[in-house]
């Protein structure tokens, strides 16, 4: 089983190219966001606990978005793999999905880092605001908040995985097929 971590800081590519890596290798879409919305729309008692919190101001507490993580890996259990897109964002989450998947006897393979430059970040960010219609994404100063967050809380997550040898830094500037050739060469040696 092929269980991938695609990382990145905003505006790195990570939408683009996860897209591509599970048309490639058939995996199933572990996106936190996603899940945060078909709890909250299906009404799910995780639903309303994570509403609770949300409608307080509060970060979404790291059980109740395993608890979440859990129930889709449960549910897919026909799947060649998983891709885990926006999650983990703590070290604390990803010890948890570690030990999570470790009791499927299904680790981590490897977290793909999309490495991309701070201006360049800023750059695509802006851009992406013209089609994507986020109000995070016209705000000079909520970019750089999420640049921030991003480096001094979701970024030891890299080296969590680095200690571990399961990190794979990608130059993302380029085309995006060039990306996502250099995507697949590190999957593919994942793999042997």
């Amino acid at each position: 089983m092929l269980n991938i971590v695609l990382f990145g800081p905003p505006g790195a590519g990570k939408g683009t190219q996860s897209e591509k890596i599970i048309e490639k290798y058939h995996l199933t879409h572990i996106s936190t966001g996603d899940l945060f919305r078909k709890h909250l729309s299906e009404g799910t008692e995780l639903g309303k606990l994570a509403k609770k919190y949300m409608d307080e101001g509060e970060l979404v507490p790291d059980e109740v978005v395993i608890r979440m993580v859990d129930l889709k890996i449960k549910e897919k259990k026909d799947t060649s793999g998983f891709i885990f897109d926006g999650f983990p964002r703590t070290v604390n989450q990803a010890k948890a999905l570690d030990g999570l998947l470790e009791n499927r006897r299904q680790p981590i393979s490897g977290m793909i880092l999309l490495e991309v430059d701070e201006e360049e970040l800023k750059k695509r960010i802006l851009l992406r605001a013209e089609t994507s219609g986020r109000s995070d994404d016209q705000d000079m100063e909520k970019i750089n908040n999420r640049i921030r967050v991003y480096k001094e809380e979701t970024l030891p997550v890299a080296g969590y995985y680095q200690k571990q040898g399961k990190l794979y830094g990608i130059k993302g500037v380029g085309s995006i097929e060039e990306i996502f050739q250099a995507i697949c060469k590190a999957i593919d040696g994942l793999r042997v």
